[in-house]
């Protein structure tokens, strides 16, 4: 593969690489076959454009301090993984275009509802979750019909619902 001068070279630096990087690696909890790595890399670079290091033993050394304080700084810039996967809507794209054509979907209906239910459903779902009586005095009922008139709502809503939305399959055998 190597001819030559190159070959010898780096037959002759591989202990010395070896050794010094696995000195450098141990005193910084550092990966020595990285380390040896990137130096190989750094020295073959070298011999494309410059040709060999005069002193390669002294060269050697600098690039190995070189690239162990490069890997440092590298690993004090790096964040781990979170020990969990991310869940909910977010965590995988399509779900979270289905979850938005769903958001979508209902508020068309309730857009679609009659006056009051209008009214009720779109107070009900504010982003700010408003309280039964915060609701009931913003729609100027009583707090006691609330509960029966969001029932009928709801009631309304499904039914439209269910016509634009197919329903579920059976599983297992019919009846």
């Amino acid at each position: 593969m190597w001819s030559g001068a190159a070959g010898a070279l780096v037959r002759d630096l591989r202990p010395l690489v070896a050794a010094e990087a696995s000195a450098e690696a141990h005193g910084e909890a550092l990966d020595s076959g990285d380390l040896e790595q990137s130096v190989w890399v750094r020295l073959l670079e070298r011999l494309d454009a410059e040709g060999p290091p005069s002193d390669a033993a002294g060269w050697i050394a600098g690039a190995v301090r070189e690239e162990a304080s490069r890997a440092r700084h590298h690993a004090r810039r790096e964040r781990p993984y979170p020990a969990e996967p991310a869940t909910g809507p977010a965590a995988c794209p399509e779900r979270a275009v289905l979850v938005a054509e769903r958001r979508r979907a209902l508020r068309a209906a309730v857009a679609r509802a009659p006056g009051r239910c209008r009214r009720l459903l779109t107070a009900m779902l504010a982003p700010e979750d408003p309280t039964y009586r915060e609701i009931a005095g913003e729609l100027g009922i009583s707090q006691g019909s609330l509960g029966p008139m969001r029932s009928r709502c709801l009631g309304c809503l499904r039914r439209m619902l269910a016509t634009e939305v197919a329903a579920p399959e059976l599983r297992g055998m019919e009846r």
